[in-house]
């Protein structure tokens, strides 16, 4: 298969050196989640995972460029110099992980959040099906580009890093992913993840859906709490009810004011992000050992921060925007 060179390449051997200590660290988390569950899912979902959406608004390729799945998945997809899934069945991946994420993460809910040895199960599962999907499609193909529910999140937020990362996976690029793919197309990959056309047409596809709903979705979660298995069904319907509610407006927007994904696409990214930490502050603070203040704090910051990202969004060469 011919390959291209990348345009920004980090070849740094740091690098790989943080992609095993995260499998390492991976292995570890699995044994402190049936060990030590209480102190596991605290650090995990109160004080770690919070920080994931402001990397990926700084640059995605920080977190992909360790992710440990990603490790899994380049391990196995290394090995096969050829095979890429069609556009069609990529779209049928993208899908496949949007409604992955769609029910994980209401799940932490009554499942995830307080239960570790059912999250420790997960992860090994997903993390086998990392490794296998890269004997599916070549290099990261198969699993980190097409079907990973971190996907269309990394996606969304990515669309203007603010700073420079190059791939620490990919030296070259043998186009293992039809369309989209972030080590390729950078910035430009949300808007290559949507189809073309105007109205409403540009949206009709897995992550213009996703995009549309992700700001309800956040909100959805937000209003919902832990709870037991029984009340499963009422927190999906909470969260459905709003990605539902947000898809809606969106659409609506969109189809009667003619919006292009240029814009759209980062006003939801930076809708999103934004009520995650306006939501998700005082927990956050308060997981951080943070005074009373600390809450306004971080909603100050994030909104600084989102502030600085749609300016470089809505700042982007001529030349990328029609890319």
């Amino acid at each position: 298969m011919t390959s291209i060179r990348l345009p920004l390449v980090d070849r740094n051997p740091l690098w790989t050196a943080a992609q095993w200590i995260g499998v390492l660290l991976t292995v570890v988390l699995l044994g402190a989640l049936t060990q030590w569950p209480t102190l596991s899912l605290h650090i995990l979902w109160d004080m770690v995972i919070p920080l994931l959406p402001a990397v990926f608004l700084i640059n995605p390729m920080l977190w992909r460029n360790v992710c440990p799945l990603a490790t899994l998945n380049s391990l196995s997809g290394e090995r096969r110099s050829d095979g890429a899934l069609s556009l069609r069945l990529l779209l049928g991946f993208w899908a496949v992980g949007i409604i992955l994420l769609a029910v994980m993460v209401p799940a932490r809910r009554f499942f995830f959040n307080e239960h570790g040895t059912v999250l420790a199960g997960t992860i090994a599962v997903v993390a086998v099906l990392a490794l296998g999907l890269g004997t599916v499609a070549s290099r990261r193909g198969g699993f980190c580009n097409a079907i990973c529910p971190v996907l269309p999140v990394e996606k969304l937020y990515g669309q203007s890093p603010l700073v420079s990362v190059g791939s620490a996976r990919c030296h070259d690029c043998n186009h293992c992913t039809a369309a989209g793919c972030i080590d390729l197309a950078g910035r430009k990959s949300a808007r290559q993840s949507v189809t073309s056309g105007g109205g409403l047409s540009w949206m009709m596809n897995p992550f213009g859906i996703f995009a549309a709903a992700f700001p309800g979705f956040v909100i959805g979660y937000f209003a919902t709490d832990n709870t037991t298995l029984a009340n499963a069904s009422t927190v999906y319907l909470t969260v459905g009810m709003w990605a539902g509610g947000s898809l809606l407006v969106v659409l609506t927007a969109v189809g009667l004011l003619r919006l292009k994904p240029t814009v759209v696409l980062p006003l939801l990214g930076g809708a999103a992000v934004g009520l995650y930490y306006w939501l998700g502050a005082p927990a956050l603070a308060t997981a951080y050992g943070l005074p009373a203040a600390g809450g306004i704090a971080i909603r100050i910051a994030a909104l600084a921060l989102i502030a600085v990202w749609l300016r470089a969004a809505f700042k982007m060469p001529p030349a990328e925007v029609a890319a």
